[in-house]
Formats: structure tokens, C-alpha cells, sequence
């Protein structure tokens, strides 16, 4: 008889305690395939789609839409066929069916290893063997996949796909040959100094096609059958993406809980007010020059560099004049430490909230490779579709809110980085110009330090030399 088992919510890591369910995509009496995903949630940093462990038939689900569950609270429940009978050493041995089906047996589990659901090696592929050579098989016996990445968040796996690493080559830092984050970054940063990136064999290839927080359903995350069984499980009002309206009416209006992404803004905005003695200055530049400049780039053909990328190239050429602002404060040790590398978030205003994607080692990227990778961010930010990983870590912040047509601005530091660069609109002002009044394209940059990193002295200097690009990106052609 089948086996019922529960799938609950997984650890989708970052520390993350509950996620809201945003979407079911599967319905009780469809078929499940190993690796599917059945449900979208909303983290405190992410929407993601959670693949189910198990194959077989749905038997229940927990939490409607717009539930908010813990971690290890149960998703649902699935029944999966009965475990194949061990064979009789002196019977004729069958050769073995494949275990990918969507009704898998009682013993089929995930490639796809989640935080409490560890991967089960599958059954070895047995061979017919001759009668002389049946005393020395041993059909019963199950070999450990060899294949096999002791990987334990799927977070991790969906990151190495997108840094391009190969994770049958990556040595595990954590217990027992663990792989985590800070090894799959590690192993980017040495593949990006390389110049090249390793190409996975084609076992491992066939494991990553179907990671296990995949952004869609996939031929490869779900059989035939298994597809052809949720028919319509999409419907009108569970759409992807879709935000699900949280809020109670009362007497006083209506009161919308401060979770979510929004709850996380909140925290850390709260934060920053709390811990950073934070100062903010100001200067408008003249940037018809750079705007020329772009346009001279875009015209020569290629990929087409945005004004954001600019303006972060901008970032990182100051960042190395004045390191000690790609920093953080460590309150416990009372120590500033100043970071090597810069990872530049920039704020996006989404349909969920501000986010705040983060560019890793921008610093070791030109321009057109800045603009393709925040290009690529921001659509996933828009889509709902940001990894933990992709939000957080970042040293520098760079705040365009001139995209909302307004001149300037006082933000607030991204705790716990030690500063952020402003940008108003660029709009067409009088200025003078080699001593003589025309009308320019002026932008207002604003720069909001922690006063505990640096004096007023550096904090200017900085914002001068980043006004100084902005009204002749020659000045870059020194850090080039």
C-alpha cells in the first residue's frame, strides 16, 4: 500500500524563520513528480518556489494563500507508491525500471538535498549476471551515488548556477565536506579572476537543469505524466508573482502587518536610525559631459551601458580612492573594519517594496559588465524572483531616486555599510559654463555617511571626486 509522507517548509537559509504562501501550484489528487515545485512562498527577502522531495499523489495542503507558516510547520502531505519487495537472491533478477517516474516508489527521494530532507542514494542500476556469477551478487544491496554533492541548502545550488560554477569541483568548508555559500563564492571569485568558467560534466549538468528553487516549471522538474495530471492548477487569481492582500478593517482603518519584505525595510531602516550617527552632504554637477559620453559608448554598437552603470563605475573608481568608506562597524569589538572587495547594492522600487539587489565584486567590473548584471537584477527584482543571496552582503549603496523625478534627497544608510551615494533626476538647468551662462544637465548628488567611519573631510573628498566624473568622465581614464 502507499505511503503517506509530509513535506514540510524547508530552511530556505539566511536565517529565515516563516515565509507566506503565495501560490499553490499543485492541487490535492494531482501527481507529483521528485523536484517539482508545488508551492511559491514570500520570504522576508525573496519569493521562491519550493520543490517537493517526494513523488506521488497529493493527498493535502496546509496554509491557504496568504497564510504566513514557520519553519518545519507542514506544507503537504503526499502518498507515494508502495517500496519495491527486496528479490529473492535465487530468482531470475528483473532489470531495474527507471526510478524518475512520477509515481515513484517509497524509496524514491530528492536529488535535490533541502535543510531536513537529506537526498537518498537510488538503487544501483542492476545488470543481468550469469547463473556461475549469481553467489557473488548481492542485488539487495544499495551503492551510494557517487555523483552525490553534499549541498544543504537550495539556495546554494541556485546561486552556482547563476556564478557559473561547477559544484562536483568545489571542496566543502562546512561538517563533513559541506558546501556553502562562502565556498560557491569563493569558487566564483576564482573563476572570474581566471577569466573562465569550468564546464560541468554532463552528470552535473543534468543535476542543475533542475534546481531545487527553480523559477519555473521545467520538462526536466516534471514528467509527462506528471504535467499532464494538474491541469489548470494556474487560475486567474494566482498568478505568478501576485501579491496576496494582507490586512484587517477596523474601526481606526486598515491595518496591514509589517512583515515581509516590508517588515525587513522596516527593521533595518530602524536600525540604521538607531546605531549610525549618520551626516549627509551635498553638491549639484554639470552632467552634460557624461551624458554625451554614454551616448558616444551606446552609439559604437555592443551591449548598451546604462547611466546606473556609469554612475556605479563612478562608485567603485571612489571606493578605491577612499577605501575606508567600503566599510562596517563592528559595535561588539568597537572596530571599524574595512571590507576588500565592494559588492554595490543599488535600491529598486518594486511592486513588493523597496529591494535592494547586490552587484558582487563590482569593483572588478567595467562598465558594460556593470550594466548587464544590474539590468539582469533588476528584471529578477521586478519579478519577485531575487535569491537571498542576490539582497544580501552588499558593502556600498547607490540610490537613484532621481527615477521618481525629484532633485535630492537625505537616505538612509543600508545598515550595517558605512555609506550611500544619492542621484537626483538630471534635468536641464542654467549653469555656467566656461564663463558663460547655458543651459546644462545638471544632476544634485547627495552622500550620507556614518560619521563614525570617517570625518567630513573624507566624506567631501569623496563626493567631489564622484562630481568631478560625473562633469568629465575623462577623470575615470586614471583608474582604467
Amino acid at each position: 500500500m502507499a505511503v503517506v509522507r509530509e513535506f514540510t517548509l524547508p530552511d530556505l537559509g539566511e536565517g529565515l524563520t516563516e515565509a507566506q504562501v503565495v501560490r499553490w501550484m499543485v492541487n490535492v489528487g494531482d501527481v507529483v513528480a521528485v523536484d517539482q515545485p508545488v508551492v511559491e512562498v514570500e520570504t522576508a527577502k525573496a519569493m521562491v518556489e519550493v520543490p517537493c522531495p517526494y513523488g506521488g499523489v497529493v493527498t493535502a495542503r496546509f496554509g491557504e494563500e496568504g497564510t504566513e507558516l514557520p519553519v518545519g510547520a507542514p506544507l503537504l502531505t503526499v502518498a507515494v507508491g508502495e517500496p519495491a519487495a527486496v528479490p529473492d537472491p535465487g530468482a531470475p533478477e528483473p532489470v531495474a525500471a527507471n526510478s524518475g517516474s512520477a509515481s515513484g516508489g517509497g524509496d524514491e527521494g530528492s536529488g535535490n538535498v533541502l535543510v531536513g530532507y537529506g537526498t537518498q542514494a537510488p538503487a544501483a542500476r542492476r545488470r543481468r549476471v550469469r547463473p556461475q556469477a549469481r553467489e557473488a551478487a548481492r542485488p539487495a544491496e544499495r551503492v551510494p551515488a557517487a555523483t552525490s554533492l553534499a549541498v544543504i541548502s537550495p539556495l546554494v545550488r541556485r546561486l552556482a548556477r547563476e556564478r557559473g560554477v561547477d559544484l562536483s569541483r568545489v571542496r566543502g568548508s562546512g561538517p563533513d565536506g559541506l558546501i556553502t555559500r562562502a565556498d560557491v563564492e569563493a569558487a566564483a571569485h576564482e573563476v572570474h579572476a581566471a577569466g573562465a568558467v569550468p564546464v560541468a560534466g554532463a552528470a552535473s549538468v543534468a543535476a542543475e537543469r533542475t534546481p531545487p528553487v527553480a523559477q519555473a516549471v521545467s520538462a526536466a522538474g516534471a514528467g509527462p505524466a506528471a504535467r499532464a495530471a494538474r491541469p489548470g492548477h494556474r487560475t486567474e487569481s494566482a498568478r505568478p508573482g501576485r501579491r496576496v492582500a494582507a490586512g484587517r478593517q477596523t474601526a481606526d482603518g486598515l491595518r496591514v502587518p509589517l512583515r515581509g519584505v516590508r517588515g525587513v525595510v522596516a527593521d533595518k531602516l530602524s536600525r540604521s536610525r538607531r546605531e549610525i550617527p549618520d551626516a549627509t552632504c551635498w553638491v549639484d554637477a554639470d552632467a552634460t559631459e557624461l551624458m554625451a559620453a554614454r551616448r558616444a559608448m551606446n552609439a559604437s554598437g555592443g551591449a548598451k551601458v546604462s547611466l546606473l552603470a556609469l554612475l556605479a563605475r563612478i562608485c567603485t573608481a571612489a571606493l578605491a580612492k577612499y577605501p575606508e568608506l567600503n566599510a562596517t562597524v563592528d559595535t561588539e569589538a568597537r572596530e571599524i573594519v574595512t571590507l576588500p572587495d565592494v559588492h554595490l547594492g543599488f535600491a529598486a522600487q518594486t511592486d513588493r517594496g523597496l529591494v535592494v539587489p547586490v552587484v558582487r565584486d563590482a569593483n572588478a567590473r567595467n562598465a558594460v559588465e556593470l550594466s548587464v548584471e544590474m539590468a539582469r537584477l533588476t528584471e529578477a527584482a521586478r519579478a519577485g524572483k531575487l535569491s537571498p543571496a542576490e539582497l544580501t552582503g552588499g558593502t556600498f549603496t547607490l540610490n537613484n531616486y532621481g527615477v521618481f523625478g525629484v532633485d535630492g534627497s537625505t537616505p538612509i544608510i543600508n545598515h550595517p555599510e558605512a555609506a550611500m551615494l544619492g542621484v537626483g533626476r538630471i534635468a536641464p538647468k542654467p549653469w555656467v559654463h566656461e564663463g558663460e551662462l547655458a543651459v546644462r544637465q545638471v544632476v544634485q548628488l547627495s552622500f550620507t555617511f556614518d560619521h563614525r567611519v570617517c570625518d567630513g573631510g573624507v566624506a567631501g573628498g569623496f563626493l567631489r571626486y564622484v562630481a568631478d566624473c560625473v562633469e568629465q568622465p575623462a577623470v575615470l581614464l586614471r583608474t582604467v
